[in-house]
């Protein structure tokens, strides 16, 4: 298998990658699901949602696309890429653009108030919680070769409570040469200061957030393994806000797709940047 994370190769090899562990079976214990997450950082939940509603959710938004940016032949849900962008669509994600529409509409609102993950949320952080109101929706596309550099979350959330809980929910089957998450193997336990030179490795000199761009070199410097799924439409991963994870491009017809949810418990410090819907040009 080939990978590559914007535009840079990563050996698809025993020693840099592998396999989620499945937590599942677990759902209905919560003690040993909140166990789960303190020891790997995070919780892959295959099946927690109903595949029939995430292609139906992934329909809806690649039908508000130009029939053109779709392969003939094919239905919405697929979403398949025919190779050409129209002309007339805005940059991803602002106003105007699909994305920036969808994750304001009915449908998306309805598809990410879904209880169970609110209750697996709640099972998590012990207590009632809340969704974030700014909900992230990724969509990328073969040729892109745009990803999620390596990161973690609570260097783009640092003006709230650490105690934060991430959803990825990818929106159809997303296996890794499609674009899929991949985590860096207990990499919740390391310092900051751990992979603070890896920094000055990244492709954005003019923001400290990003950990870097190349994911092979982040796990040779840190001596981790990169864990990866072929995820499919209706599962789920949970993870803490200081595990480092990052995205492969997109290198299939098939585009990926995702929403990115975040809880708190009730009454804990929400960061204000996090309360009002998302654009990709917001800034955060």
């Amino acid at each position: 298998m080939h990978l590559s994370s914007n535009d840079v190769p990563v050996c698809f090899s025993p020693g840099l990658f592998a396999p989620l562990t499945s937590s599942v079976e677990y759902l209905n214990d919560p003690p040993a699901l909140r166990e789960q997450l303190r020891r790997d950082g995070y919780l892959y939940l295959p099946g927690l949602l109903r595949r029939a509603d995430v292609l139906r959710l992934r329909g809806a938004y690649f039908s508000l696309f130009p029939p053109a940016y779709l392969a003939p032949g094919t239905r919405p849900e697929d979403g398949v890429f025919s190779g050409h962008i129209p002309k007339a669509l805005p940059p991803y994600g602002v106003a105007g653009h699909p994305a920036h529409t969808f994750v304001r509409s009915a449908a998306f609102q309805r598809f990410v108030a879904d209880p169970r993950l609110a209750k697996t949320a709640e099972d998590l952080l012990g207590g009632s919680a809340v969704m974030l109101p700014r909900r992230i929706l990724r969509h990328f596309h073969r040729g892109s070769a745009l990803a999620s550099r390596a990161h973690v979350d609570r260097d783009y959330m640092d003006r709230g409570t650490p105690r934060t809980l991430t959803t990825w929910i990818p929106i159809g089957d997303c296996p890794p040469a499609t674009g899929a998450l991949v985590y860096l193997e207990g990499s919740h336990t390391l310092s900051p200061q751990r992979y603070a030179a890896l920094r000055a490795t990244g492709d954005r000199a003019g923001d400290r957030r990003p950990i870097s761009h190349d994911l092979e070199l982040t796990a040779r410097t840190l001596d981790r393994r990169w864990l990866w799924a072929d995820f499919a439409a209706g599962d789920v991963v949970m993870h803490v806000p200081n595990i480092i994870h990052a995205s492969l491009d997109t290198t299939t017809d098939a585009m990926r797709m995702s929403a990115d949810v975040r809880f708190v418990r009730v009454g804990d410090a929400q960061d204000p940047r996090w309360l009002r819907p998302w654009s990709a040009d917001d800034g955060s």
